[in-house]
């Protein structure tokens, strides 16, 4: 597998920055897992969005899902259809932009379900957030990539992302602005979270570009050898 960071920035992006979303080729299959503001360009440069098998949301907040409105005119110029998989959320005025699409094949998913795109099997776990949310664990060729989208700590997170070769983690906070309540894990409880699952590596991601990045990956490190941060345009091989 290899893994395409496209956007890494959270919840706005750094200047010429993009919100979350990440290419993921899984065999045959090629998963867009996210599609926030600036995504549709940067992914227009690796592939054309059509030739996507399919795109998995982790919920619907603006930057985690905003480039897929200009993509709605790409692919009725085409007359192609996308499927999505994404957490239902009645509240989301961009869920029902997406499901009112003839475009989009949207379809709703919850934790413990599992879609297999291809050759991949994508497994949806549990994730806590403000809104409805979900993790992703994908599984193809024997090997295993991990996502946590948008959480907070969770007692599964660690079962349901055992033994990753390669766990995408949020760790928007460093460890003096998290509490209990925020909606993300800090940078040391996603390393901490990969350090418990087992994971080989961990990139922290959904960086706020109010914090300082070396912060970040100090706190990172005290709980997981070697921990990357994300960086934009960058892929990895899995």
């Amino acid at each position: 597998m290899r893994l395409h960071l496209l956007g890494v920035s959270g919840p706005f992006p750094e200047s010429n920055g993009a919100t979350s979303g990440y290419l993921l080729e899984a065999g045959s299959a090629l998963l867009q897992f996210d599609f926030g503001s600036g995504i549709l360009a940067r992914l227009t440069a690796l592939m054309p969005p059509e030739a996507l098998n399919a795109v998995f949301l982790s919920h619907w907040h603006f930057d985690h899902t905003s480039d897929l409105l200009p993509l709605i005119y790409r692919l009725q110029a085409l007359s192609s259809v996308l499927p999505v998989y994404a957490p239902a959320d009645e509240a989301s005025a961009l869920r029902k932009a997406v499901a009112s699409a003839p475009c989009f094949q949207l379809t709703d998913i919850a934790p413990g379900d599992r879609i297999t795109v291809g050759d991949a099997e994508v497994f949806v776990g549990e994730a806590r957030h403000p809104v409805p949310a979900v993790g992703f664990r994908v599984e193809q060729g024997g090997r295993v990539f991990g996502y946590t989208g948008d959480t907070n700590t969770l007692p599964s997170l660690a079962g349901f992302y055992r033994g990753c070769d390669l766990l995408l983690a949020d760790g928007l906070f460093p460890e003096e602005e998290w509490t209990e309540q925020k909606p993300h894990l800090s940078a040391a409880l996603a390393a901490e979270l990969a350090r418990d699952a087992g994971a080989k590596r961990l990139i922290v991601t959904h960086l706020n570009p109010f914090y300082s990045p070396k912060t970040v990956l100090r706190e990172a490190r005290t709980r997981f050898s070697d921990p990357r941060l994300a960086e934009p345009g960058a892929a990895v091989e899995i």
